[in-house]
């Protein structure tokens, strides 16, 4: 799959980072949607957390890139949504492999945590990685519960 479209976001935290996450991805000529945060002022993850899952949910977007201070409360939010799945990255190596074994269509990054340029490298991973489907596929298809047997 060629990616045309990605929607990011993220809170205060990830603000600095975000933005240069965003010229890294235009330089791939990817068109980028920007959800916010838009200056350093603190935010609320969840606000900007939200659109971005619903772009991708909906087909707005191939992919979502969510940045806060620690990524997990982006994942977090991103897991709530049937239909994303959302991985947790400050490696490369990491980013990778939840393209290549779960099928990631969201990437969290701890911008607290990580450099720009192994952010910059972790979002390069994640969007030229593919699924590689077999056992994998196996696998994330079982992800969602059957809740027939929730009361």
């Amino acid at each position: 799959m060629s990616i045309s479209k990605i929607a990011i976001g993220g809170d205060h935290a990830g603000f600095d980072l975000k933005e240069k996450v965003i010229k890294f991805l235009k330089d791939q000529d990817i068109i980028v949607v920007d959800h916010g945060p838009y200056s350093a002022d603190s935010v609320d993850y969840p606000d900007f957390a939200h659109p971005v899952c619903n772009d991708v949910v909906d087909g707005k977007a191939d992919y979502g890139i969510l940045i806060c201070g620690s990524g997990n409360g982006v994942a977090i939010t991103a897991n709530k949504y049937s239909g994303i799945r959302c991985g947790l990255c400050w490696t490369p190596e990491l980013a990778a492999l939840t393209r290549q074994h779960n099928n990631a269509n969201a990437l969290a990054i701890p911008a607290r945590f990580i450099n720009e340029d192994i952010a910059i490298e972790v979002v390069g991973a994640f969007i030229n990685s593919t699924f590689e489907g077999g056992r994998h596929k196996r696998r994330v298809d079982k992800i969602t519960p059957d809740v027939s047997f929730l009361c």
